[in-house]
């Protein structure tokens, strides 16, 4: 698994988020966001971005906390439907997969022990990112960012 090293700014987002197990219902978070982007005009070459914001290791299920954010400008306007949010800068390793379900299990599956052979070590302190560049998943594919120190 090749990787890259990224600095990310920090990124103004318009994002919804769901409460509950991981899983399934992401998915559909994910494409309610794809829907509303659409019907804003915003979903052509976006930016999205996935976040598990809790450990399920050390978090119940029912309070992890999922959000899908969509890259936007400054001035763009939430609503009821989404929240202002910004995806922290910092430095990240970048990991291009395969967009499919055995891809990201394998990616979770393998990730720290990755890490651990490249001498990298992960920055706790913020979350793992999901993103998906909208060329990138036309062409099958999706990114992990993963933050290091």
């Amino acid at each position: 698994m090749d990787f890259t090293s990224e600095h990310i700014p920090t990124l103004p987002v318009l994002y919804m988020r769901r409460i509950g197990a991981y899983g399934v219902e992401n998915h559909k978070l994910m494409e309610s966001l794809k829907t509303w982007a659409r019907q804003k005009g915003l979903f052509e070459n976006s930016v999205i971005y996935g976040i598990a914001q809790d450990n399920p290791t050390n978090t119940p299920h029912e309070q992890c906390r999922y959000d899908v954010c969509l890259v936007v400008e400054r001035d763009c306007v939430a609503n009821g439907e989404v929240q202002h949010g910004e995806i922290p800068s910092g430095k990240y390793v970048v990991f291009t997969i395969p967009h499919t379900a055995e891809a990201v299990q394998a990616f979770w599956a393998s990730i720290f022990q990755k890490l651990m052979a490249q001498n990298l070590q992960y920055d706790e302190s913020k979350p793992i990112l999901e993103r998906y560049k909208h060329r990138l998943v036309e062409a099958g594919q999706c990114e992990f960012c993963v933050p290091i120190i």
